[in-house]
């Protein structure tokens, strides 16, 4: 009979292969940015993403189990649409918009795997887990609210293609004349801009 202990340990597996996943898909997206702010959040969070393999490592220990992988289809289908935005909208002005959607699909299906996680490990009785899974949780949540003030600080207003705008130019301008209404939400599919002229 399979118990939370075995659910825990399949996301887990889950969870690592995604990590080792997302470290190799992150230069890529980089890449594709023509954002420098966008490309230093990406490598940034490549660099905390390295951090969270050794830490799912460290969970395994917690548990007395060595670290293994289990194919993460989810992962595979978000980084396979993420490398699809990044051909499919290069050269325009809407690529940074499109990366950072692409991103925080990424980075919600982590959250809300990590969030189970870290309850779970808590349940289980393993504080030591529940710590190092609430760090990668935190971590994760920051890097959404990073891609969501640079969508909010240029990249959804360039996304709109306006006369003279130039997709190579850093996104952190708003366009003169417009006035971005409140969009709460930070979710992947909020990145689409909605202006009104003063």
């Amino acid at each position: 009979m399979k118990t939370l202990r075995n659910l825990f340990l399949d996301e887990l597996a889950d969870m690592y292969d995604a990590e080792r996943r997302i470290v190799k898909a992150l230069p890529k997206l980089a890449k594709a940015a023509t954002c420098e702010k966008l490309k230093e959040a990406l490598l940034n969070h490549l660099k905390e993403t390295e951090g969270h393999v050794t830490k799912v490592e460290q969970v395994f220990h917690c548990f007395d189990e060595k670290a293994k992988g289990k194919t993460c289809e989810a992962t595979v289908g978000l980084l396979k649409e993420g490398d699809e935005i990044a051909a499919d909208f290069k050269g325009s002005p809407a690529i940074n918009a499109a990366l950072i959607s692409a991103g925080q699909k990424v980075e919600h299906y982590e959250t809300a795997s990590y969030g189970c996680l870290h309850e779970w490990a808590g349940v289980l009785g393993n504080e030591e887990a529940a710590t190092i899974l609430e760090e990668i949780l935190e971590e994760e949540k920051a890097a959404n609210e990073s891609l969501t003030k640079l969508a909010r600080s240029g990249s959804n207003e360039k996304a709109l293609g306006e006369p003279g705008d130039d997709p190579s130019a850093d996104a952190t301008r708003k366009p003169e004349g417009k006035v971005q209404r409140g969009i709460r939400s930070g979710g992947p599919y909020r990145n689409r801009a909605e202006t009104v002229s003063r």
